[in-house]
């Protein structure tokens, strides 16, 4: 675990250190920053992160980006905003989150996928506001920005899938997803990514998921519901069949 960084013991007008910060924009970017920098303990449990303005002079941005973030964080349980006071973490780490991380495999994770993201979408149908589709909708259009870049398209499916997640408006189904996409971001899914994430492949999944948020956004259930389960078992089938080829070689 990181060494954790006391904002009483830093210099004054000092900031910890957050990695590349300059290079993040947008608020899901520094809320995923901030999100792993809390992970990381360098912001331990009940500590006061930097004020808002400290975190955009930080990232370069406004204030009200960084108010979106931390909002974001608060919405995951990692933070509490208290006004007049300032933002404090509210994030215990889980012990046994590496452990799993590391024994779970990719055809595991999707299992759980299938048995979650169908429920998600039935609350997001029921529960989305305007703003929740909105964010949805910039999600979208981040992740068919990305057609051409595996890696890219990686993070932007994730900011997707937890974009529909934050749609449910129920902080633990953010919460479970969050560790979803943690899991997927383990260092198991490289080559798993570079084999499956060729350009036509991803341009399915980006047919899937224009449909998916325009049946969430029409509260088309049916429709919907249909879209996550095709979405998920061509995904499950293309890791199948990544597997198989593995094993055979």
């Amino acid at each position: 675990m990181a060494e954790q960084t006391n904002l009483s013991d830093a210099p004054e007008g000092a900031l910890p250190q957050l990695p590349e910060a300059i290079s993040v924009s947008g608020s899901a970017g520094i809320a995923a920053k901030l999100r792993r920098a809390i992970a990381d303990g360098e912001y331990g449990f009940n500590e006061r992160l930097p004020a808002e303005r400290e975190l955009a002079e930080l990232f370069h941005t406004s204030r009200g980006t960084v108010r979106e973030a931390l909002r974001r964080l608060q919405e995951l349980g990692m933070v509490d905003r208290q006004v007049g006071s300032g933002t404090f973490v509210t994030y215990r780490e889980f012990s046994e989150h590496t452990e799993i991380a590391d024994v779970t495999s990719p055809l595991e994770l999707i299992d759980v996928r299938l048995g979650i993201e169908p429920q998600m979408v039935r609350l997001a149908v029921a529960n989305a506001t305007a703003m929740d589709l909105e964010r949805m909708r910039k999600a979208l259009i981040r992740v068919e920005s990305a057609s051409n870049d595996a890696e890219a398209f990686s993070r932007a499916d994730a900011d997707f899938h937890l974009a529909m997640a934050e749609c449910t408006r129920n902080r633990l189904m953010v919460w479970l997803y969050q560790l979803v996409n943690e899991t997927r971001s383990h260092e198991q899914w490289a080559a798993m990514k570079e084999s499956i994430l060729m350009p036509d492949r991803i341009a399915q999944y980006n047919a899937h998921h224009r449909h998916l948020y325009n049946m969430i956004a029409k509260r088309n259930l049916d429709a919907a519901i249909d879209t996550i389960y095709e979405h998920l078992d061509r995904a499950r089938n293309d890791l199948v069949g990544v597997h198989n080829r593995t094993r055979s070689n």
